[in-house]
């Protein structure tokens, strides 16, 4: 199959791309500076210059393929509306070039917000509505067009998708305890993060491009529920820092802007997701990553 990837030199799609080349697909990846394409090239796929704000490059890729994997976000704090925005754009012109011809579309979310206090299964539908909410409400949007004939396929991918050289949550997470001096956790620690490693991630990626029917979600969720005082403990002892309780008050100004995510409980099942698709999650857990000492140690 030939397979347009956007996104695909960064932390999730480089390993996609990976899967995909291994399984025998051919794979043309987006490539928006000359370190992107240069990746994308070394990784042994095709690079395609363009960007989400190309919409012609999106339009071309997609239209020479025979499926489209949409891995990209503009991950902009400071402008998130106008991400949104980005993203939505992006989406519809990635769906409208399949329109008719029964090609995948798969494309990124998360499970984060979808249920938020309870674990979130993949039958739960996206509280993201609307081109002003998160991601520019790219998932149910996305997922309208399994009427039209587009296979579109929802990837929701935990909160933390973990490994060696993770420079995301997790890693900014260890950095505030680094620079503190105590490996904090939020109120009493009980609420629940779910995890993925990247490389059971990426086969999960590869088998719902393979296997999923049109109009379906699928959670990227190895474990279902981590606890904050559970990470804290570890990267506490990575780091040899005491652990302590900070107050929800006080979150913002101790972790920063993660301190308005880390203190969410935000669980996640991926049982359905297992059945259907016989995904079997087999690399490291987020505690043997933690503890193999990949975010605590010794930055150069």
């Amino acid at each position: 199959m030939r397979v347009f990837v956007t996104g695909a030199s960064g932390w999730i799609g480089s390993a996609v791309v990976a899967e995909l080349l291994e399984a025998g697909h051919e794979v043309t990846g987006l490539a928006r500076s000359d370190e992107s394409l240069a990746a994308i090239e070394a990784a042994g796929a095709t690079a395609h210059r363009g960007s989400l704000d190309d919409l012609g490059s999106l339009r071309s890729g997609a239209e020479a393929s025979d499926a489209a994997i949409h891995l990209a976000f503009k991950h902009d704090f400071s402008d998130y509306a106008g991400a949104g925005r980005t993203e939505r754009a992006a989406v519809t012109t990635l769906a409208d070039a399949l329109v008719g011809s029964d090609r995948a579309l798969l494309l990124a979310s998360g499970t984060a917000m979808i249920a938020p206090g309870r674990i979130a299964t993949e039958n739960d539908a996206s509280s993201a509505v609307g081109p002003d909410s998160a991601r520019g409400g790219s998932e149910q949007f996305a997922l309208e067009y399994a009427e039209r004939g587009v296979r579109t396929v929802g990837l929701r991918f935990a909160p933390t998708v973990h490994g060696e050289n993770d420079h995301g949550f997790m890693s900014t997470i260890a950095g505030v305890a680094r620079e503190k001096g105590v490996s904090g956790y939020i109120g009493d620690g009980s609420n629940r993060w779910s995890a993925v490693h990247r490389l059971d991630a990426a086969n999960l990626v590869r088998l719902a491009l393979e296997k999923a029917p049109a109009g379906s979600v699928v959670h990227a969720v190895g474990e279902e529920a981590v606890t904050g005082r559970q990470i804290a403990e570890l990267i506490g002892r990575g780091l040899d820092v005491p652990v302590e309780s900070i107050a929800p008050a006080d979150a913002a100004a101790h972790f920063g802007w993660i301190g308005a995510f880390f203190g969410l409980d935000i669980p996640a099942s991926s049982a359905i997701t297992r059945q259907q698709l016989g995904w079997t999650p087999t690399h490291p857990t987020l505690a043997e990553d933690l503890e193999a000492g990949y975010y605590t140690r010794p930055v150069a």
